[in-house]
């Protein structure tokens, strides 16, 4: 599920915390905001395309769509795409954007995925990963249906972005949760996410069978230069996201899937 802000607002009292990250109380506002603003439309999204690079024939599972843009971008490039969310509201959208063909599912990405072992040669996670504590039981399940030779494509928070909006600061080298509001349409939502250090998301990745591929700082698309000067310089000389590509290892064989 890809997010409109990477700056923790106003910190959320722990009594919310039990409703957030409430997609469906926000889904039309969210796609909205997503759809072109400087983060995710000229930063987050055109970093992941680039790292999938060229996608024609491939099947691809699109792990947390949300309303759907990176799909439309994939399938536009040739791939077929498959969607999943925890969010009906984000598919509902999605299937609006994509046709009613679209292959989209609700799926919770902590439950076993209904897909058979080898069904795709990658798998894209856009900004999803870090609403999970636990990545093992995830990624065990994005490495099962992975073809050999397949790769998994990942954004997720950078670790130090978490670690120095926080107050007081947690333990670097813990797992740690955080909350903080996201304001759509002027209306806060409260949102809980999970900060790792950098070690353990490359232990995670490579306990699951994964071996790193790509472990990625990138700039934003040039052209939002003109269209967000002061975001842009902001943006382009800090921390804000991290990107992974990690594979998983050819069979003996050499085969393809």
């Amino acid at each position: 599920m890809e997010r409109t802000t990477d700056v923790p607002e106003n910190l959320v009292p722990s009594a919310e915390q039990d409703r957030a990250n409430d997609y469906d109380g926000f889904a039309e506002a969210y796609s909205a905001e997503n759809e072109d603003n400087l983060v995710n439309a000229y930063y987050e999204r055109p970093a992941m395309v680039a790292l999938a690079g060229d996608v024609t024939g491939r099947r691809i599972l699109d792990a947390g769509c949300g309303s759907g843009p990176l799909s439309a971008t994939l399938r536009e490039r040739g791939a077929v795409v498959t969607g999943i969310d925890a969010s009906a509201g984000m598919l509902a959208l999605a299937r609006r954007r994509l046709g009613d063909d679209a292959d989209l599912h609700v799926v919770d990405l902590s439950d076993p995925l209904p897909f058979a072992d080898g069904a795709f040669d990658d798998v894209v996670a856009s900004l999803v990963l870090h609403y999970l504590e636990d990545w093992g039981p995830t990624l065990a399940e994005l490495r099962r249906v992975l073809r050999p030779g397949g790769r998994l494509i990942a954004s997720v928070d950078h670790p130090f972005v978490a670690y120095t909006f926080q107050d007081p600061r947690p333990d670097y080298f813990a797992t740690t949760s955080y909350t903080f509001d996201w304001t759509l349409d002027g209306k806060p939502f409260p949102m809980r996410l999970w900060r790792k250090p950098l070690h353990a998301m490359t232990d995670a990745f490579t306990a699951a069978g994964f071996r790193l591929s790509v472990i990625s700082e990138p700039q934003p698309d040039p052209a939002a230069r003109e269209l967000f000067p002061d975001g842009f310089h902001d943006l382009s000389t800090r921390t804000t996201f991290l990107f992974f590509v990690v594979e998983v290892a050819p069979s003996a064989a050499g085969a393809d899937g």
